[in-house]
């Protein structure tokens, strides 16, 4: 199940993933795409990964992720359906090594196109070679496990001890699918009981919320309350079917024609799942508010201490979350060094003490909080490099290790130049009128370029952009030249040196951030 899992991900690529970003208008719509991304990758456990990943991206809102989270929990159920429907009642498992074997000879070659499909096709016989081995391994008389039938006639103990049982080995395994198909063949084969069986199933929906559990260690509150939003759903269902246990699942077999009692198993997974979201859905907006109450904001009203972990036991099998996370940091440090400039553009016009006491500390945090951002971003891409890959995502991270160069680069020049305008300011240096007026234009053209590359950040920059961003960088150049040429004029005329060359000296800085903007757009061209 993981191969086969693992290979439809990867075949699909990152459109599957990037498509539950657009997929979620409302929240019926929500619910289809998470089930239809979860019938496809066979996992809600990743299905709640991805969505947990957008938000903390910012791709996706809380409020969006409560339809796909629901979604996934019914799309999780089709797994228990194709093992209940074709794991025993047709031999499937006869044409499972030919269908194993069709897969290998796609994945063989090492450039393949089909590389990835040929895993997923793999996988795909080897889950009924595999549940054709459980079916004869647990073909023997249940009576010869005591502990099992002795725990079964402890009434409501024996329901509650199956639950404990679902939840811990689900937990263990990270796959609601997989232990599901584990009791399915159990019951199929006598071992254990209808009743047994079913609180096992109620319990393995705990068990599966531990990828999202992990996932949300290190993200956004949002992100966190997304995670819990998963946690509620099936600790409440699960609590609500074991109050009207016996009701339940004598409904359940009610419902499901013939005494088949894998396709009984899947009928409760599907209805259990399916009922739960009839119940939750109208409470949505209720069921936010209360992981908003649980989870508070976080604190990011001043920039102190950044903290990026490579969470390796999570989506490890898919590159594309962990390259998501890093655009989300890019972004995240396009911003500050944007909001950098903004605060550098007010001293410009502004060249005043004002500028020092409202304005030089929150620069300089940023600007620490930068080299944190740097450090940790670049160690992040680095353990990502280990993990398996496409040649074009591998590109991509080398292009965002040397975007974050240039950027880093840039919160230098812009705590620089605030540093040379508190230096103006503290030795109340004078400079001609016009010489500002000059010079505010050639910041603000700087500026435009700085909101470019905040726009088009993690994009592929087509020819017509690039050719825009090689206009800016040649009008600031040429604004370069033109204040270079009246600085040094007034110098041979005898102005004051001290403020003409840290006049200069400000030209240069923001020559430097015009520069930098530039290489980013370069690179962003290169990005596939």
């Amino acid at each position: 199940m993981h191969l086969m899992s693992d290979g439809v991900q990867k075949s699909a690529g990152e459109k599957l993933q990037r498509a539950l970003a657009k997929l979620t208008g409302n929240p019926v719509m929500g619910i289809l795409t998470g089930l239809l991304i979860t019938m496809i990758i066979q996992s809600s456990g990743a299905t709640t990964v991805m969505v947990i990943t957008f938000i903390n991206a910012g791709l996706l809102t809380l409020a969006q992720s409560v339809g796909v989270i629901f979604g996934a929990n019914i799309g999780t159920t089709i797994t228990a359906w194709i093992v209940s429907l074709f794991g025993f009642n047709f031999k499937i498992s006869a044409f499972a090594i030919p269908i194993f074997g069709l897969g290998f000879f796609l994945a063989l070659p090492k450039k393949s196109r089909f590389k990835n499909l040929g895993e997923a096709i793999m996988g795909f016989g080897l889950l009924f070679l595999g549940l054709s081995g459980l079916s004869d391994v647990f073909s023997f008389d249940a009576s010869n496990l005591t502990f099992l039938t002795k725990m079964q006639s402890w009434g409501i103990g024996s329901v509650i001890i199956s639950v404990l049982i679902g939840i811990a080995i689900t937990a263990l395994m990270h796959s609601s699918s997989a232990f599901g198909a584990i009791v399915i063949t159990m019951a199929y084969n006598n071992l254990i009981t209808w009743e047994t069986a079913c609180a096992m199933t109620l319990g393995s929906n705990i068990g599966s919320t531990i990828d999202a559990v992990l996932a949300g260690f290190g993200s956004c509150a949002d992100a966190r309350r997304s995670a819990l939003i998963h946690v509620i759903f099936n600790i409440f269902g699960t609590t609500l079917a074991l109050i009207f246990f016996t009701p339940f699942i004598s409904f359940i077999q009610w419902i499901t024609p013939g005494k088949n009692i894998a396709i009984q198993l899947s009928m409760l997974h599907t209805v259990f799942k399916t009922l739960n979201t009839i119940v939750l859905l109208p409470f949505s907006k209720q069921l936010v508010a209360l992981t908003k109450f649980l989870i508070k904001d976080d604190k990011n009203a001043a920039l102190k201490n950044y903290h990026l972990e490579f969470q390796d036991s999570v989506g490890k099998e898919s590159i594309a979350m962990h390259v998501i996370r890093v655009e989300k940091e890019i972004a995240d440090m396009t911003d500050v060094v944007t909001n950098m400039f903004d605060r550098l553009q007010i001293g410009f016009t502004k060249r005043d003490t004002k500028f020092i006491d409202e304005h030089m500390e929150s620069l300089e945090d940023a600007e620490n909080y930068c080299d944190q951002m740097h450090e940790q971003i670049v160690k992040y891409i680095v353990s990502c490099q280990h993990l398996p890959m496409t040649d074009n995502q591998r590109t991509n991270l080398s292009i965002m290790l040397q975007v974050i160069e240039y950027l880093e680069a840039m919160t230098d020049e812009c705590f620089a130049a605030g540093m040379l305008l508190q230096k103006s300011i503290e030795k109340k240096m004078k400079f001609p009128e016009e010489d500002m007026e000059h010079l505010i234009p050639y910041v603000e053209l700087a500026r435009q370029f700085l909101q470019f590359i905040r726009i088009n950040i993690n994009k592929h920059l087509d020819s017509a952009k690039l050719e825009l961003a090689q206009e800016l960088e040649d009008q600031i150049d040429l604004f370069r030249k033109n204040l270079k040429k009246i600085a040094r004029k007034r110098l041979e005329s005898g102005a004051d040196v001290k403020a003409e060359l840290l006049y200069l000296d400000l030209i240069r800085q923001i020559e430097k951030i015009g520069d930098n903007a530039f290489s980013i757009s370069s690179l962003l061209a290169q990005t596939v």
